[in-house]
Parts: structure tokens; sequence; C-alpha cells
């Protein structure tokens, strides 16, 4: 099952996604367009949300860097977040800014200290982010800094949330990113340095894990700049196809 968060009559609701996506069913049956659905962000209030960097071999490779022993991490407030769709603003000085796309797990129930071997059985469901980088406003690999990672509506989500269930193997994934119709990045989540389990374990170990938390697991090589006017479209294999386009910024 698919689960979509939109606004509907202006109150926010989440609905289930037929199975031909063309449609969404709210819970008093009511059923909308998808085409005219207005997307939000399936994300939910006071959720913790964390960010992975270098988080794929041949990202780091790419960069020049050398494989990590402890993951890189940062969080990320919730106004970074627009929905599939939507739009995201591009700075006037901003001419390094490119997409990011990320398999994002969604935790489905409270986790502290959970080995790896039993990390997938807390994951509620996957969905996509498409996290922007601005390398104008980059100061540090290492600390990525709060005008580049969490801007708002720089992070695109969506358009929905996977089922756990649906996929098998989180680790056999195919990501792909095109700007305009090109493709800048074509991978595979068993790229990962540290993949979902592990990550899950780790975070768990000193912190407890809540519904609705999410880890945003990395990008894999890639790069594409974008202007005003670009759709950007990030998909993940069995998971979905998240639609963004970049405006200029006011």
């Amino acid at each position: 099952m698919k689960r979509a968060h939109i606004n509907h009559q202006g109150r926010s609701v989440w609905a289930e996604v037929a199975a031909d996506e063309r449609s969404l069913r709210l819970a008093d049956g009511t059923t909308v367009a998808a085409e005219n659905a207005i997307w939000l962000p399936p994300v939910l209030p006071g959720a913790t949300v964390f960010a992975l960097g270098l988080n794929y071999a041949d990202r780091s490779a790419q960069l020049g860097f050398k494989k990590q022993d402890e993951p890189l991490v940062f969080l990320k407030g919730g106004n970074t977040f627009v929905g599939h769709r939507g739009t995201t603003p591009r700075p006037a000085d901003a001419n390094q800014m490119h997409p990011e796309c990320e398999l994002v797990v969604v935790i489905g129930k409270p986790a502290y200290r959970v080995s790896k071997s039993e990390a997938l059985g807390v994951v509620g469901g996957y969905t996509i982010a498409n996290d922007y980088a601005i390398r104008e406003y980059l100061e540090n690999y290492y600390r990525p800094n709060l005008r580049v990672k969490n801007r708002d509506a720089c992070t695109p989500l969506g358009p929905w949330i996977v089922d756990a269930a649906e996929i098998e193997d989180p680790q056999n994934l195919a990501i792909r990113t095109t700007i305009g119709g090109k493709e800048i990045q074509n991978g595979s989540t068993a790229e990962m340095v540290f993949d979902v389990a592990w990550l899950i374990a780790y975070f768990s170990d000193f912190m407890t894990l809540m519904p609705g938390d999410m880890i945003l697991t990395g990008t894999p090589q890639g790069v594409g700049f974008v202007a005003a006017g670009d759709e950007v479209v990030c998909e993940i294999e069995k998971v979905g196809r998240l639609v963004n386009h970049v405006v200029a910024a006011p």
C-alpha cells in the first residue's frame, strides 16, 4: 500500500494511493484524481529527520574522500520540505545548485537498541527525497551548514510512503535523476557505505527512534546544475517518481 499526504479542501489529510497511481482514496471514501491533488510532504509534525552525507562509495570517491568509519549525519527542519510537484526556489547566486536523489526510511514502531538483524522489522515504509545542495554555500563536506541543507522548500519529499512489506530488499534499488529529461544520476542503493539496517541499529543504540522518524540515506554520484524553470525528477525503483520544479527565488 502507498499512503499520500495531501491538502484536500484546506485540510491536511492522508490518503491511500490506487494500484494504478491515478487516484487517491480518503478515509471517508472520497476519491481525488492524482493529477488534481495538492501534494504535501509525507512527514509527521515533530518527527526527527536524519540525513546522511557521503554515504555512497561512488559519491565519496567522486569527491575525493576515503571510506568513513562513522557516518556523517545532520538533522533537517520541517520547513525544508516540499511535496511532490512542488516548487523549490533557486537563489540568484546559486549557479551550482544540484539535486540529490535519496531513499528515505520511515520508522514504523518505537525502536531502542535494535540489532542490525532486527532493524528492518521496525521500518514502516520508504519514500524519496531530493536533497538539493548549493555548492556556493558549502563550507565543509563533513559539516553541511544550515544554508545548504536547511533552506525553505529545498528538500522535495514524496510522492508517498510505500509500505515496507512492498520493498523486499532496500539495498537493491535503482536510483535515477533527470533535469529536463537529461539523466544526471544513475545508481543503486547497493552502493551505500552504511546500509539501512546498520543505520537503524546505529541511531537506536543511543536514542529511541519513534514512528514517523525519517532517515535520508545519502545519494550516489552524478552532478547536474539546475536553473529556474527546470523540472527535476527523482526515481527510485519500487518506490516512486518524485517531481519538482525549480523557480527563481523572490
